[in-house]
């Protein structure tokens, strides 16, 4: 969250936000100016490195060209030149005053020509476009959101460097309080990917993996709590993390790389489908990684069985497979086969993912796949999150923590957490405050039982309970029933009616043939 000092940094955003939105649709402006904040930085940082330069040469003048020269000098070169070249670089935009949504586009796809790692990126957004024949943004909406976003200077010495991701963080959060959704976007809030990230504890020269990653938050987290733990250990150069993601969704995965290049990460994020056509592979295999962390769509229901069987992969292991009408547990197995054989994995899912199925005598695709994890001793543990945190459901949500080298102690053994209490009312939404993210985190690590709070136990006692590995079924806080969505009990009530309907016709069976 943006908090305290970052307070002129929320107001500048949200401003450059209302400079342009409507009544409706608010959203979509995202589109448009998380480029324009992202290049605007670009600008910011060049003028920095010619400044830099100019020093050396003796003038902005003969940096220019040096530049235009030898584009190795900087980062990112920029094909903007101001007619004064003492003027900020920025200014080539901020002066447009005709035709400005042409020009701009022209501008951003001649940056992305100039530099490779930029193209998609940076010119897929067309800010002359039209829908049925009408601007989806005007000359004079654009002209405001320019003159927004020049009131904050972004370079070196200005702002942090992950502007980006929390400018993008901040408008999903307030466009999905206006809308009270998150506008088909699954948005994990930033302290569960901290609490994920906590518990992963990414070491030196490791590589990171998000299957969904969306804006790439996860991953960030990773790499923000392993310099911090850096930081506080003085350590010099340790090697850096690798991220790697996959994102289906373009505009999302554009978002991705300008976060990953705008915190200077090293990485690579892919686009494409990841369930149907994973990118990050080595010959005819998956690739592996140290660690992964995700928080794939809730229940999602368009794989059906004949998208397992087509696997060449083998993510879906015999005796685990096909995990019903809802993905859950396929997204598990893909991340359960992107693990190195040390690998360890967080993943945020709905609560019925560790519940569904137990308790009913009929068998269940689902429960099956959670028994399989179960007994081949993969899961670590689970965490029960505080309600009404995710923008797109009041559901608490888990942390499955996945680990296929349990440490000789915890085998056979998980560790359950129930953090429902652990959040501060939020408007709209909870958050978990920063005390509690420490608290979760190091109490899971620990591997400790707290009396309410968390339990070890064992498969046995999984076994007994149906494969139920909710905590809040084994940790009673006092707070409440365990939270079951109403699709939930829906579903459960419909495999009771199944069951009594093949429970009648065994009984009918056997009295006729009694009758006999």
């Amino acid at each position: 969250m943006i908090k305290g000092n970052d307070k002129s940094l929320e107001s500048w955003i949200w401003d450059a936000a209302c400079s342009i939105r409507g009544a409706k649709d608010a959203g979509k402006y995202k589109d448009f100016i998380l480029p324009l904040i992202f290049i605007k930085r670009l600008c910011d940082v060049f003028d920095d490195e010619l400044n830099r330069i100019a020093q050396e040469v003796g003038s902005r003048a003969k940096a220019f060209k040096l530049v235009k020269h030898d584009k190795k000098l900087v980062r990112f070169y920029l094909p903007l030149e101001p007619k004064n070249p003492d003027d900020a670089v920025w200014s080539v935009i901020r002066t447009l005053s005709d035709k400005i949504g042409e020009k701009l586009t022209t501008h951003l796809r001649a940056i992305a020509d100039a530099n490779p790692l930029l193209k998609g990126i940076i010119d897929r957004v067309d800010f002359n476009a039209t829908t049925h024949g009408q601007r989806d943004i005007d000359d004079d909406r654009l002209s405001n959101l320019i003159e927004a976003i020049s009131a904050k200077r972004l370079g070196l010495y200005d702002v942090e460097p992950d502007i980006i991701g929390r400018s993008y963080e901040y408008l999903i959060r307030k466009f999905a309080e206006g809308a009270g959704k998150s506008g088909g976007e699954l948005y994990t809030p930033a302290e569960v990917g901290f609490v994920m990230a906590r518990i992963m504890d990414p070491q030196p020269g490791m590589e990171v993996y998000d299957p969904c990653c969306g804006s790439a938050g996860l991953l960030i987290k990773c790499q923000i709590v392993f310099e911090g733990k850096q930081r506080v250990a003085k350590k010099r150069q340790p090697a850096p993390l690798r991220l790697y993601g996959q994102e289906s969704e373009p505009g999302s995965w554009a978002m991705a790389n300008m976060n990953m290049i705008i915190h200077d990460m090293e990485g690579e994020i892919q686009i494409g489908d990841t369930f149907r056509k994973p990118k990050f592979r080595k010959s005819n295999r998956l690739q592996t990684f140290d660690r992964v962390v995700a928080n794939p769509m809730w229940n999602q229901t368009e794989f059906k069985e004949k998208d397992y069987d087509a696997d060449e992969l083998d993510r879906f292991p015999k005796g685990a497979g096909f995990p019903g009408n809802k993905a859950d547990w396929g997204w598990v197995q893909h991340i359960l086969a992107s693990l190195k054989d040390k690998g360890r994995a967080a993943v945020v899912l709905d609560t019925g993912a560790a519940s569904r199925g137990s308790g009913n005598a009929n068998t269940n695709k689902e429960k099956d796949v959670r028994r399989w994890f179960v007994e081949q001793d993969l899961i670590e543990g689970v965490i029960y999150l505080p309600e009404n945190l995710f923008y797109n459901t009041t559901a608490p949500g888990i942390i499955l923590v996945l680990d296929k080298a349990k440490p000789k102690e915890r085998q056979g053994k998980l560790l359950l957490l129930n953090a429902s209490r652990e959040f501060t009312k939020g408007d709209p939404k909870n958050y978990i405050p920063e005390e509690a993210i420490t608290r979760i985190a190091d109490a899971f690590t620990a591997w400790k039982e707290v009396n309410k709070y968390s339990r070890i136990i064992t498969r046995e006692e999984i076994a007994k309970n149906d494969f139920n590995i909710s905590p809040s079924r084994y940790i009673h806080t006092g707070a409440g029933e365990e939270y079951r969505s109403i699709a939930e009990i829906v579903q459960e009530l419909d495999l009771i009616e199944e069951d009594a309907k093949q429970t009648g016709a065994a009984l009918r069976t056997i009295l006729e043939k009694l009758g006999a």
